[in-house]
């Protein structure tokens, strides 16, 4: 069963390490899984997680520092010295995650780390991560992997990958190179053990493999590997040489990143924060849209104060301002949503800009005269103006055609320009779409009473 973390628990736990009861802590952890420790540790105070980490097996102990959440993680590395965290973490981790590991640590500190790191071929491994441009294939890479020869035969293939594969948790594909080291192809597990110790391994490799550049991008990386349906994708240098592979748990963390930044955008929210960070942090990341916002409302009062004597001659049409704007802002919300989707998964196809407007307003027409008519119903049965109920009813369908437009042409121009879409659903453009329907709402309104 799934372990579940009850107050009961921490504080048979607190009572364990103020008792120093070393023997139930060990049994304890020692059933745990290392996540389900990791979250006993965002519930511990810094000095009773170190109590706990240091009864903890090396290669368990790693595997909790990996599963913490960032901030907390922070502090947990800060408090270690550079040799427990070279020997009691890094050394227990496959190159990629030690990367990620010491990437986040002072750069003073992470010059120390590597230079107590035993194992030279790993602290190499780890150099060259770091040197990756973060976001990339190249940073998001293990170096360790399984790579035959194809000149090799199944005898020799079969010692190599057993040496090779010891540093390797899981084996998911054996890949296939020449002797430049350039990837080939890849090679059935299956078809090595039932084929003759002799046979060449040029003879039984399939050709065909999909990769991608150190350089690639890993949102692309993320994209070709749900594509595909790949669980583990090598890399490749500009000589096509393999360099290291991508693993699915990998590629997971990358799209849950890049789904809280672009839920936190969208929110008008202009960094990486968590609930856990200051009250300056906090502020400072969502003042920004904030102010967009406030602008955005200054804009919309001075747009009711032009038609102020419109309102004062005819003030019924004040009652429908908060329907206009909301209807303005949620059309266009749901239309910017739908193209910052498909733009992040791929799926809008090859159409031009100019089809995806057109499909749009499609849309928008529909559900424009669906909203327009009951909206025009409710004012015959509820309003005694024939000249209000017209208004609303035209000013809505109008407004709803242009916030869908203006919410798809948005994100549609900004990818365009390399800017991230997201920025789309946020607070930009249900500000700009209030304004906007403000407008077309007290200039319909203004046509239609002079039209009397």
């Amino acid at each position: 069963m799934p372990f579940e973390l009850t107050r009961t628990y921490i504080e048979e736990l607190r009572t364990a390490i103020k008792e120093s009861d070393e023997d139930w802590l060990i049994r304890e952890a020692g059933e745990l899984h290392s996540a389900d420790i990791a979250e006993i540790f965002d519930e511990l105070n810094l000095t009773e997680a170190q109590f706990v980490f240091r009864l903890l097996e090396k290669e368990k102990a790693s595997d909790v520092i990996v599963a913490l959440e960032e901030d907390v993680r922070d502090k947990f590395l800060d408090s270690l010295s550079s040799q427990e965290i070279a020997e009691n973490v890094i050394e227990s981790l496959e190159s990629d995650d030690a990367a990620d590991m010491i990437g986040e640590l002072p750069d003073e500190k992470q010059d120390e780390v590597i230079s107590m790191l035993e194992d030279l071929e790993q602290a190499s491994d780890i150099v060259d991560l770091l040197n990756y441009e973060e976001g990339t294939a190249g940073a998001l890479m293990a170096k360790e992997l399984i790579a035959v020869q194809e000149d090799w035969n199944v005898l020799t293939c079969a010692k190599e990958m057993r040496r090779q594969g010891e540093d390797i948790d899981f084996v998911y594909t054996v890949y296939v190179v020449d002797s430049a080291e350039k990837l080939i192809g890849t090679l059935s597990v299956k078809k090595l053990l039932i084929t003759p110790t002799q046979v060449k391994v040029r003879s039984l490799y399939k050709p065909s493999v999909i990769s991608v550049q150190t350089s690639t991008p890993q949102e692309e990386v993320a994209n070709i590997m749900e594509k595909y349906d790949l669980v583990v994708l090598p890399v490749v240098d500009q000589l096509g040489r393999l360099v290291g592979r991508i693993t699915i748990d990998d590629v997971v963390d990358v799209i849950k990143e890049e789904a809280d930044k672009d839920y936190q955008m969208a929110s008008g929210i202009t960094q990486d924060v968590e609930s856990t960070d200051s009250i300056w942090v906090l502020s400072r990341a969502r003042l920004p849209w904030l102010l967009i916002g406030l602008a955005g409302g200054i804009f919309g009062a001075r747009v009711i104060g032009v038609y102020e004597q419109d309102i004062q001659l005819h003030p019924e049409m004040a009652y429908f301002i908060p329907l206009i704007a909301a209807m303005g802002g949620n059309v266009g919300v749901q239309s910017s949503a739908i193209i910052v989707q498909g733009l992040a998964n791929n799926t809008l196809g090859l159409e031009g800009m100019f089809s995806k407007l057109a499909k749009e307003f499609g849309v928008a027409l529909l559900n424009g005269l669906v909203c327009s008519i009951l909206i025009l119903g409710y004012n015959l049965l509820f309003s005694d103006s024939l000249n209000l109920s017209l208004t609303v009813s035209i000013a809505l369908l109008s407004v709803i055609i242009v916030a869908g437009l203006f919410g798809t042409f948005v994100p549609l121009a900004l990818d365009r320009y390399k800017i991230d879409p997201a920025l789309a659903t946020g607070p930009f453009i249900t500000t700009m779409n209030d304004i906007l329907g403000l407008f077309i709402y007290f200039w319909i309104g203004r046509l239609m009473y002079l039209a009397v």
